[in-house]
Formats: structure tokens, sequence, C-alpha cells
């Protein structure tokens, strides 16, 4: 399917903590259904580890003292999915209207095609191996509280191992997605911030980091680059550096209070 070209905005946003970048993701949603911002397409770190939460993820399953002495924040997504223990990792997120033509088809429809755009992102970095994962009844998906130990519907493996995790929401007739690509690190660390956690070599089997895939280290930089030259390719997206409008600046910090669990 090809697509009319779309001027999106760019963000690229400073290390900061995981309430402060959920609520400024849900800001832009907020903008958007206003029609106060365009499209945006946003990369962004975070200053210290954070474990982050799916929508309806019981935080009793979080060993919230564990993560109070190794400094980890805890915080709740506006979307769905499981646990993600956020660091060394590139995070993406894009909001547009749900009447985009990229939108259409509804969210698996969605999915594919940032994921068709994130396979060739990884190619071009080098990646081989690099394929969607197929769609699978959700009862074969397991119970497993961690993102990265089961593949959902076109996410990325390589070599039969997670290597990004994404997650959507639909909110007032505007699509929020937004993922973790791990650059590099240990994906059974989180392990250790659970209750009862899943068996952290289980995890290493089954998650890949980009340094590992790309036999070599590969900067966030250098990863979101590849990001948008695909988004420019397949998908039409034409990314112009912006910055936040007075106006999510000024929601970020309700939705930052409401969205933390720990800091």
């Amino acid at each position: 399917m090809s697509f009319p070209t779309a001027c999106w905005r760019l963000l690229w946003s400073p290390p900061a903590d995981g309430a402060t970048n959920m609520a400024i993701d849900v800001a832009i949603v907020e903008a958007v259904a206003e029609g106060e911002a365009p499209p945006t397409l946003r990369f962004y770190r975070w200053d210290l580890p954070c474990l982050s939460l799916g929508r309806r993820q019981p935080i009793d399953e979080v060993d919230i003292a564990r993560c109070r002495m190794d400094g980890v924040e805890v915080v709740r997504r506006p979307t769905g999915g499981r646990a993600i223990l956020h660091a060394g990792e590139l995070t993406y997120s894009v909001v547009f209207p749900e009447t985009d033509p990229r939108a259409a088809g509804g969210v698996l429809e969605t999915f594919r095609r940032f994921a068709e755009a994130f396979v060739q992102a990884l190619c071009d970095l080098g990646i081989s191996g690099v394929a969607l994962a197929p769609r699978l009844d959700p009862a074969a998906r397991g119970d497993g509280f961690v993102c990265f130990e089961v593949p959902t519907d076109y996410e990325l493996m390589v070599e039969g191992r997670k290597i990004m995790g994404s997650a959507q929401w639909r909110h007032r007739g505007v699509v929020l997605q937004h993922g973790s690509l791990p650059l590099e690190g240990d994906p059974g660390a989180i392990a250790v911030y659970l209750k009862n956690g899943p068996d952290p070599e289980r995890l290493r089997r089954r998650a890949i980091t980009l340094r590992e895939a790309a036999g070599r280290p590969v900067t966030f930089e250098e990863a979101a680059a590849a990001i948008v030259a695909a988004f420019r390719r397949l998908l039409a997206i034409e990314a112009q550096p912006g910055a936040l409008t007075p106006e999510e600046r000024r929601r970020i910090p309700e939705w930052r209070e409401r969205l933390s669990i720990l800091r």
C-alpha cells in the first residue's frame, strides 16, 4: 500500500525520568486530538533505569522494595502490553490521527505497517535474519509478565529472539504507538524486580539486544536515523525537527503525577 507524503514533527527528547517520558507521550496525544500539534515521531531515552507496566498490569507483581533499593523508577504506561525495564535503549513513539491512512484497518494492520519499516531499519543497520513474529492465538502466548519474554503479533524477531517490543493506545481519535529497542544490556535483568519473575536465563534465550544482533555497538543516533529513513521510504513520512508546544508542556505535570508509581 502506498501513502500520500505526510509531514510529521520529529522530536529528539533529552533523557528524562520515566514518568516524564510517559507524560510527554500522553500530552502529545491530547494536543493532536485538539488540533494543537501535528502528527509526531519522537525518540527518547531514560536518565535512570525505569520499570514500566502495561495499562492493566497489577502493581503487586513488582518488588517495590528492590526497585527502591536499586533506584529503579516504576511507572504506568498509557498503552497495554507487559513489563519492560528501560535502560540502554532507544524508545520511539508515533502519535497521529486515526483518520490517517497509516492507521487504516485497525490496530494489527497499523502494527504491521510500522513493523515492516522497523524491519527495513534493522536491515539497513546490517542485521540479518530480521522477521515479524506471526499472529498467534492469545492462549498460545502464555501469561508471562515480561514484554521481551514472548513476542506478540508482528513484533520483531532476530533468529527467533525478540528484539523490539511495541504497544498501542487509541484515544480520542488518535493513535499512540510506542516501543522499546534495547541497544545493549542484559535482557534478564528485569527478573530481579518482579516477585515471581521469569528465569533470567530463559529471558536471555528469548530476547536479544541490538548490539548482539549487529555484532557491534549501535548508537542511539544511528538507530534513530535508520528508523527515520525507513519511515520516509516505506511510509512516506517526512519528519521535520520541531519542539513541544506550550500547551503540551502545560499538560505534562498532571500526567506525570498520574502515571508515576515509584520515583
